[in-house]
């Protein structure tokens, strides 16, 4: 369950990262509003994750899950460019992802 949590707490922290950007500077109120929901939503989230999840790890999955998450939306929605070599940074960064959750203990 730990690792639901953290992973709902990434996809939130790619909101909020995403939301920095509608924000214009903190000047628009609902996109602000908005942003600040899904930063203290992530927040919460990873302060549950890690009751049961071992703190750099939880801590590395939730920042990998946000820059990859933030890159991909960057990349989509925000036309930046989608190079081999950013798009083979980013496999490096699931690939760290997938083994710390591989390589990690199961929750208690």
């Amino acid at each position: 369950m730990a690792w639901i949590i953290l992973t709902v707490a990434g996809l939130f922290e790619i909101g909020w990262a995403v939301g920095l950007k509608y924000t214009e500077g903190f000047t628009r109120p609902v996109p602000t509003l908005l942003t600040g929901v899904s930063l203290v939503a992530s927040m919460a989230l990873l302060g549950w994750a890690i009751k049961t999840l071992p703190l750099g790890t939880a801590y590395a999955v939730w920042t990998g899950i946000g820059a990859v998450g933030t890159a991909i939306v960057g990349i989509l929605v925000f036309k930046e460019p989608a190079t081999a070599a950013r798009l083979v940074c980013l496999a490096l960064i699931v690939s760290g992802i997938l083994g710390l959750k591989l390589f990690t203990p199961a929750a208690h």
